[in-house]
């Protein structure tokens, strides 16, 4: 068999593969970002919006599956330079399954039929949008187990104003960001 008529069998491209991989490396990137704030916050929401935003769902996903693997076996590429398994099962972990929950909505969202590119990006954001909502629902849901498991129980109001509240306005400004530069990469990249 050819070399040609293997790669024409494959799932991915060798293209594919390296972009998906540099996006997972720039996930990790984003999440050392830290922002000093009230609470700090990193760049992690932005880079995992313009890792679906440019590569689209499928291979988006799949750079935060990568991402995900990669904290788990002990690379420090979690928020802080954390890794392991017990980050992903900590308080805080919920947050981190979720973030592959928006990338399957950006994914099932590519299948809405648009005609326009205004429309296209209008139904981007709104993907990125409940996305994000439904990875703040599963981590705070998470984070409220957990922390009831090892510290005591916690109330909902006060989980949120801990854990979402004070993100909430940042990642939807990394959001709009994320569309922003995504575009222009896309134009650049002649996509």
């Amino acid at each position: 068999m050819s070399q040609t008529a293997t790669v024409k069998n494959s799932r991915y491209s060798t293209k594919e593969l390296v972009l998906t991989a540099l996006m997972a490396v720039m996930i990790a990137v984003c999440s050392w970002i830290s922002i000093p704030a009230a609470v700090p916050f990193t760049l992690q929401t932005f880079g995992i919006a313009c890792a679906v935003l440019i590569l689209g769902g499928r291979n988006g996903c799949l750079a935060m599956v990568v991402y995900l693997l990669l904290g788990a076996v002990g690379l420090p590429v979690f928020a802080g330079f954390k890794s392991g398994i017990g980050v992903l099962f900590g308080s805080t972990g919920g947050y981190l399954l979720g973030y592959l929950l928006l990338t399957l909505i950006y994914w099932a969202s590519e299948k809405i039929p648009v005609k326009k590119p205004a429309a296209r990006i209008a139904v981007s954001a709104a993907a990125l949008v409940v996305g994000l909502a439904v990875c703040f629902a599963f981590g705070t849901a998470w984070f409220m187990v957990v922390y009831t498991r090892n510290t005591g129980a916690i109330d909902l109001a006060t989980a949120l104003k801990w854990c979402v509240t004070p993100f909430v306005p940042f990642d939807l400004l990394k959001i709009v960001f994320a569309l922003i530069i995504s575009g222009r990469v896309k134009k650049l990249a002649g996509k």
